[in-house]
């Protein structure tokens, strides 16, 4: 038989064990930076259209950028569906009591102002100083004074011993990073790399175990058939009505 029979199966086998060889080394990476960290971790490059120079990357961007418009509002208040106003205050809590306990985690990603972005897993009732203490030990100048703050509008977190159900960071958020100027102490660095090498090498690696769970497709329930529609159950027909003869009419 040809040996050109056996090529492509040759070929699809070595890149399926290539394929499960790079799983595997990113697994391994995402466990010891997990066991080393005390965090699940993910760096990943974040792109935008307003961010090419370099220039751009190490300047903040003015208080102007980040303020509060009308359309921000209106939509900020579309996402309020229910009436608070319409419920008791002890409702409320038990509402709030009751989600809370229904989410177990939180996931926080921080932009740094290379483009780079920092994701890290959190319980709930954790507080922003943890986030910040975290952060402190996977940044490559942990010496160097810095904030977090949230957009829009440009808001600093100042508060850190809020825990992230009460900052409004569940079951998720997105905060920024920035070297804090006017706080004395080191010399903050002009530029980046604000990670570490270590946590920079986890970028563009992907879980295949985690990507496969995300993208399977949860099973959609039948719509339930009522029984007047079954096939067993008999039709009603409307009663027919009798003809009457009216009084009036002579024959």
């Amino acid at each position: 038989m040809n040996a050109d029979y056996y090529q492509p199966f040759v070929k699809r086998t070595r890149f399926t064990t290539l394929h499960s060889m790079e799983s595997e080394s990113a697994k391994a990476k995402f466990a010891a930076a997990k066991e080393k960290f005390g965090r699940e971790i993910r760096v990943f490059e974040t792109i935008t259209s307003s961010s090419t120079s370099s220039d751009s990357l190490n300047n903040d961007e003015t208080d102007d950028f980040y303020e509060f418009t009308a359309e921000d509002y209106y939509k900020l208040m579309a996402t309020k569906k229910e009436d608070k106003y319409l419920k008791t205050r002890k409702i409320r809590e038990a509402e709030v009591a009751a989600r809370r306990s229904r989410i177990t985690k939180t996931v926080i990603r921080v932009r740094f102002p290379d483009n780079y972005t920092l994701e890290a897993v959190f319980h709930p009732s954790e507080t922003i100083q943890s986030l910040v203490d975290f952060l402190k030990k996977v940044i490559s100048h942990p010496e160097a004074p810095f904030y977090l703050y949230t957009t829009p509008p440009k808001k600093p977190l100042k508060d850190t011993s809020q825990d992230f159900h009460t900052a409004g960071f569940v079951p998720g958020a997105i905060v920024y990073y920035a070297y804090d100027s006017n706080q004395g102490g080191a010399a903050s660095p002009s530029s980046g790399p604000y990670l570490l090498d270590e946590v920079m090498s986890l970028q563009g690696l992907v879980d295949e175990d985690e990507k496969a769970e995300a993208t399977q497709p949860h099973p959609v329930p039948e719509p339930a058939v009522p029984r007047s529609a079954s096939a067993g159950a008999p039709e009603r027909k409307p009663a027919e009505k009798k003809a009457v003869k009216p009084k009036w009419l002579k024959l």
